[in-house]
């Protein structure tokens, strides 16, 4: 009987640590993709990219590298349960689930798209902090679509946030001071902004479809829904492409482009693949964790993004650019102090909770 209950502990402790390897890892790219995508799709835009369009359809065009992983899962629960009698498909998900992830990706298309235009007119060093803000948004939606609670930490983080997006809204009455008119400046703002919004809403109702999901979501399932996810925001983009006719123009593009034609076709592979590890990991994070650790995570790397643009780009840093870092910083901060408390005020209640029914007994 004990030994039993320690094979037990043993599985649920394997399970554990997995779990927790899985999380690190998919945090680590979504880090990857946070700093590096805005970066290298800012280098198009510099060398004399100008399609929209295309970056949208390049965030999300790189989902069929998700078949790797997704095979390697199938052929390991093949040859885990090959006594079992197991005759899991390769494709698990059901209709409702189905369905929900088009839409889900149809939203994401438009968000690529408005973020893709941001990026265009702003320096990544404003367009970061500016899509910092998403974390407001996410806790807003979070507390409205999976009831996760406002704090005193959460609310303090908003206030900052959204402070620092009008210190940078301030600078579009002189133009951003890196070579963008008012006009410019003023258009990317409010692209970013609303980019921001539309994926702070994105995330919770991610995490709502896994908690109303029928189905048994584990983590083939999960990148089953990040492939149909990015399968139909690259169709979404795809229209627009075709609609502004940038496969026509693509070829012209490439010629005239200030690194080369070569290095033309390598910057927008390397997009695609940077946009993929940022897709690839929030989506592992918030089924590991949840979609506020995921904004989290992307708030965190943001500022990290700032300074490589500065340095690589050699972008102007001005005060309200400084005083935007600092409020973002003090937010999140903020807001991950509060998390952890929470943290520790949940695992003590558990503790305490399973000493008093001893106790009693």
């Amino acid at each position: 009987m004990v030994e039993g209950i320690n094979e037990e502990e043993d599985e649920e402790s394997k399970r554990r640590n997995m779990k927790k390897l899985l999380l690190v890892i998919n945090s680590i790219l979504l880090a990857i993709g946070t700093c590096g995508g805005p970066l290298v799709m800012r280098l198009y835009f510099i060398h004399g990219g100008k399609r929209a369009w295309l970056s949208s359809f390049l965030e999300t065009s790189g989902f069929p590298i998700i078949l790797l992983p997704l095979t390697i899962s199938h052929i390991h629960h093949r040859y885990h349960n090959r006594n079992c009698n197991s005759n899991r498909n390769f494709i698990s998900m059901k209709p409702p689930l189905f369905l929900f992830s088009a839409i889900i990706g149809i939203l994401t298309g438009l968000d690529d798209y408005l973020y893709a235009c941001g990026i265009a007119r702003l320096p990544v060093s404003t367009s970061s902090l500016i899509q910092s803000s998403h974390l407001a948004f996410t806790a807003v939606f979070a507390f409205i679509l999976v009831r996760h609670k406002f704090t005193a930490y959460s609310v303090n983080c908003i206030v900052l946030l959204t402070l620092g997006s009008v210190v940078l809204a301030v600078r579009s009455n002189g133009g951003g001071g890196d070579g963008e008119s008012r006009g410019e400046y003023v258009i990317g703002f409010v692209m970013i902004l609303s980019s921001a919004a539309l994926y702070g809403f994105v995330l919770p109702l991610m995490e709502l479809v896994y908690k109303k999901t029928k189905q048994v979501v584990t983590y083939s399932l999960v990148m089953e829904i990040q492939f149909v996810m990015c399968f139909f925001a690259t169709l979404f983009c795809i229209l627009g492409m075709i609609i502004d006719k940038d496969f026509k123009v693509i070829p012209r593009e490439a010629r005239e482009f200030n690194l080369g034609e070569t290095k033309y076709y390598v910057v927008l592979v390397c997009s695609a693949i940077m946009w993929q590890f940022f897709f690839l990991g929030a989506i592992g994070v918030i089924f590991y964790a949840s979609s506020l650790l995921s904004g989290i995570i992307i708030a965190a790397f943001l500022p990290v993004t700032e300074i490589m643009a500065v340095i690589v780009y050699k972008e102007n840093f001005h005060a309200e650019k400084g005083v935007a870092l600092v409020l973002s910083l003090w937010g999140f901060v903020s807001y991950f102090y509060g998390e952890i408390k929470e943290a520790r005020k949940m695992k003590n209640k558990e503790t305490e909770l399973p000493q008093s029914l001893h106790s009693n007994i």
